[in-house]
């Protein structure tokens, strides 16, 4: 279980490091100049290509959550156990915390960086919004999206799935969300993603983020009630065998 716990931090930190770090040169560098499309494209494919890397990565240890929206999709789907998911949402907050931090300290070394001008990748609503999307509109975008991509991710590593290719369908799928996401809400579909930033940032980011974190987690719960809904008899009808193969890919 340490094993696990240790890789789940790793990976949020990683995650957090990277794709936020790419957000963050999108759009608090403005390096992506008059195309905001570009800034859209660069980070989405920055979060769903450091997840599939994450995934072959530290799948086979922990099942490479790395997100709390994953985790309590995988706890009601009955992937893991309480206990279990308790431990995966400490590491987790406390890897994006981390990889946040890490990533702030690496910026503040720039003369061009500002905390509060140049900010840290945050999610946010209304006038924080590209389009200014209200709290309802962002609420509802977010839990939809996280229920698209954590039911893909619990169909993926059913026990029934390949899990040869399920590292590029959990990689590809977490892009498309950042295409349409990122000029709405900026994408959480991951609390743990979400808060580090905001705690750095304060402000609106960090007055806004509870959203980002009650959202996903009911995204997740969502996700979890439409697989059950649709695959119970068939994961009702595996071997125990089958069930454990499953649950560790």
């Amino acid at each position: 279980m340490t094993r696990r716990l240790a890789v789940e931090f790793l990976g949020t930190a990683m995650l957090v490091f990277f794709a936020v770090g790419v957000a963050t040169l999108m759009f608090g560098f403005r390096f992506i100049g008059t195309s905001v499309a570009a800034g859209v494209v660069a980070t989405a494919l920055a979060f769903g290509l450091t997840l599939l890397a994450l995934v072959y990565l530290i799948g086979a240890v922990s099942g490479c959550h790395v997100n709390p929206a994953v985790t309590i999709g995988a706890l009601l789907a009955r992937r893991i156990s309480l206990p279990e998911a308790v431990g995966y949402w400490a590491a987790q907050f406390a890897g994006g915390i981390a990889g946040a931090l890490v990533l702030w300290g690496t910026f503040s070394t720039s003369p061009l960086y500002s905390r509060k001008a140049t900010g840290l990748g945050t999610d946010g609503y209304g006038d924080k919004s590209l389009i200014n999307i209200g709290v309802g509109g962002a609420f509802i975008f977010e839990i939809i999206l996280t229920a698209i991509f954590v039911f893909v991710v619990l169909r993926v590593t059913s026990a029934t799935a390949n899990p040869a290719t399920a590292a590029i369908a959990i990689g590809l799928s977490l892009t498309v969300v950042h295409l349409v996401g990122i000029p709405v809400t900026g994408t959480s579909v991951n609390p743990a993603r979400s808060l580090g930033p905001a705690l750095i940032v304060g402000g609106t980011a960090l007055s806004q983020v509870w959203l980002f974190i009650v959202a996903p987690l009911i995204g997740g719960v969502l996700a979890a009630l439409l697989h059950e809904l649709l695959y119970r008899e068939e994961d009702a009808g595996l071997a125990p065998e089958a069930q454990q193969a499953g649950e560790a890919a």
